[in-house]
């Protein structure tokens, strides 16, 4: 008996009353933990490092909002999955009409693509530096590695769980070590985390790259496919005891990404913001943390970077996979899914195009991808002939309403001022 049988054996006794323990809850983590590398992928380093040197610990409220935002919609993923036994790919498909499906499933493709360029330049960038490596090379090691760690995937959902699970914990030791070493104003931070303040135009510029990045179009995807099937529910009382499992293990999982994104502005506020408010890319934060905090603060930042490079390009392309099977009911073998969405970053480095731009511009492609998965998802969710009783009551859809529109407002706004249109709020 595989581990996986062993859990789903396991959760169908915790939920008929045969195994009772403290610790049955724990059966049921795995999903939220996977879907939560979406917001620690080195898309958010650049940003929270920028966030901290610029303006120190006043935007940490800003990723606090986010953060809350991201929960909302990744529980609406878990419940769309528990609730219906698709995923929100397969809903759209069996749902909209056929042109809708096939531009849905094209824009969802593109998303994943650029998703998976920023995570696999993100490892790559980070082995590039810590072994000295040409990037060329620290590329080709995280596509191994990323594949290595794809093949687990046919021991089923447990296995993968565990090892994704075992990165979240590396990059959460990592902050935390961080913090240990930096010289955190513990009372400033704390201000900045309740404060709402934007100092100027250029920290509400920051607090949209933020924002407007909150929501990742894979994780949607995903979490709505990791969700489903994954214990048998044989009526409704085990349903709604699913799901209240799954809503505690959201809030947990990406309160510890929430963590993580603080960590990252707390660390830059405390080694950068005194005299270097400047440094907003990776590279640079590396090459001045070693004269400010040290080695060991160096070392660590580049450990947890490398680990969520490659967690997070594992999770991107499980997110294509199961984006491909649940729009087109087709699936491809994984090793061609893992080489068709690394050539696009291949590419890039082949061309001589600037890691960092790269990184940008992936953000642009997600921006304006994000509406497809976020809109379908309130449709479905708000609908009783799909959810039946659990379709979203009036304040969850009000609260719906209000983080789609800041999601998708700000992230129209970060995509305008990248192709340089000005934006009057924005300026000064």
């Amino acid at each position: 008996m595989t581990s996986s049988e062993r859990t789903r054996k396991s959760m169908a006794d915790v939920l008929s009353g045969e195994h009772r323990s403290p610790f049955s809850r724990f059966l049921f983590v795995g999903p939220a933990v996977i879907a939560s590398i979406a917001y620690m992928d080195p898309g958010n380093y650049a940003t929270n490092i920028q966030a901290g040197a610029g303006y120190g610990y006043q935007l940490l409220w800003v990723v606090l909002m986010a953060n809350l935002i991201a929960m909302l919609f990744q529980a609406l993923s878990a419940r769309l999955g528990i609730v219906t036994g698709k995923n929100l790919a397969e809903l759209s498909r069996d749902q909209f009409p056929t042109p809708v499906v096939w531009g849905m499933w094209a824009v969802s493709e593109v998303a994943a693509m650029a998703t998976d360029l920023a995570e696999f330049l993100g490892g790559a960038i980070g082995l590039s530096l810590l072994f000295d490596l040409p990037l060329i090379w620290g590329m080709a090691v995280t596509a191994i590695v990323t594949y290595g760690i794809l093949i687990f995937e046919r021991y089923g959902f447990r296995t993968m769980e565990l090892i994704i699970g075992t990165m979240v914990a590396i990059i959460g030791l990592s902050y935390l070590v961080e913090l240990l070493i930096a010289p955190v104003d513990w009372g400033s931070a704390a201000r900045g985390l309740v404060t709402p303040v934007l100092p100027n135009g250029s920290a509400l510029a920051i607090a949209v790259g933020i924002i407007g990045a909150t929501v990742m179009p894979h994780a949607i995807f995903l979490h709505s496919g990791l969700t489903q099937n994954r214990v048998a529910i044989r009526h409704e009382d085990d349903r709604r005891r699913v799901l209240r499992y799954s809503n505690i293990e959201v809030v947990v999982a990406l309160a510890v990404a929430g963590m993580v994104n603080m960590a990252m502005v707390i660390m830059a506020a405390s080694a950068f913001n005194q005299g270097h408010s400047g440094v907003a890319e990776i590279e640079t934060a590396y090459v001045l943390l070693t004269p400010l905090l040290g080695t060991a603060a160096a070392s660590v930042f580049l450990v947890s970077l490398i680990t969520s490079g490659i967690s997070s390009s594992v999770v991107g392309t499980m997110a294509g996979q199961m984006i491909m099977q649940g729009f087109l009911h087709f699936r491809v073998p994984i090793w061609l899914r893992r080489l068709l969405t690394m050539l696009p970053a291949f590419g890039v480095v082949a061309m001589g195009y600037n890691a960092t731009d790269a990184l940008v511009m992936s953000q642009v492609v997600l921006s304006i991808a994000l509406p497809v998965p976020m809109i379908a998802l309130i449709i479905f969710t708000s609908r009783q002939d799909v959810m039946g009783p659990y379709a979203n009551g009036r304040i969850v859809r009000l609260l719906s309403y209000v983080g789609a529109a800041a999601v998708l407002g700000l992230n129209f706004v970060l995509l305008v001022t990248t192709f340089g249109v000005p934006v009057p709020f924005l300026e000064g």
